[in-house]
């Protein structure tokens, strides 16, 4: 998605949600557009205060940006990885928008790998007593419902995989013999995994959304936060090629996972997998499909 308008436009826009960030006129000196991912439109933005991130979209998207800062905040203050600061979120001529620190990427550094595994132990380390979040957000472009319980269990099938194989059996993208069969496989969760305590997630972990800061360790962007099983993270993480072995081994070293991790990955991973149905189409029916056979 890209919004494009004249330069003066372009100026007066940045500079104006600036005040509004930092109380005080600011001086535009350069900007440069970046990816903002299928969503939003997104740029660097160097002025007379320095360097910050910008990213924006209609008015009407202003929720997601405060609901993404909210969680940015949350992530930020367990103090287990780098995350962007939030400056400021409100909207302007029409536009939402929301800025974060810029973080300035690097080459990963030696231990990038081995640090990622040891920190993601330690925010997921991070717990509360029930599963969901106090607020509503989205992964993607689509509403994460957050729903909060006790059961781990109940708030996987109703919050996470029945909200999005409806939409997407709705949406006539899902077949009904595979919507039906979704059922049997929830009454057997209990018996396929294991019962944690709830754990603070980014909620959206893959290698597109984990930048290197400065100093070569890893620093995480765009999450989808809730607190949930810390299985579903890791889970999540090999869908699209996976992480390096050493990261893997450095999480279980910090936060050992329950024995059969890996026989597991495949039922955690149906809810990305109708997230990309419901956001790309039909393409990842085939791989709920799979899951659905096997289970």
């Amino acid at each position: 998605m890209r919004m494009w308008w004249s330069g003066n436009e372009q100026m007066d826009f940045f500079e104006h949600i600036l005040f509004q960030a930092l109380g005080k006129p600011v001086e535009v000196l350069e900007t440069r557009f970046l990816s903002g991912g299928d969503i939003n439109t997104a740029a660097y933005v160097f002025s007379s205060e320095g360097a910050v991130f910008v990213k924006w979209n209609t008015a009407e998207k202003e929720g997601m940006f405060e609901t993404e800062a909210r969680g940015l905040t949350l992530l930020r203050q367990a103090e287990a990885l780098t995350i962007p600061e939030v400056i400021h979120y409100g909207h302007y001529q029409e536009k939402a928008f929301l800025i974060l620190e810029y973080i300035n990427p690097t080459p990963r550094g030696t231990n990038y790998w081995q640090n990622l595994g040891q920190s993601l132990a330690l925010l997921h380390s991070h717990t509360q007593p029930r599963f969901g979040l106090e607020f509503d957000n989205y992964i993607g472009s689509l509403p994460q419902n957050n729903a909060l319980t006790t059961n781990g269990n109940r708030f996987f099938i109703e919050q996470r995989l029945q909200a999005q194989a409806g939409l997407a059996f709705y949406k006539g993208l899902l077949p009904k013999d595979l919507y039906d069969k979704l059922p049997r496989l929830y009454d057997r969760l209990s018996e396929l995994l294991p019962n944690e305590r709830p754990a603070l997630l980014h909620g959206d972990l893959w290698s597109g959304n984990i930048l290197v800061n400065e100093q070569g360790d890893p620093a995480l962007i765009d999450p989808a936060v809730y607190y949930g099983f810390r299985e579903m993270e890791l889970a999540f993480t090999t869908l699209f090629g996976g992480f390096e072995p050493v990261f893997y081994e450095a999480y279980d070293e910090a936060f050992p996972l329950e024995p059969g991790f890996s026989e597991r990955i495949s039922i955690y991973n149906l809810y990305p997998l109708l997230v990309h149905v419901n956001l790309f189409g039909s393409g990842y029916v085939s791989g709920i499909e799979r899951v659905l056979s096997r289970f």
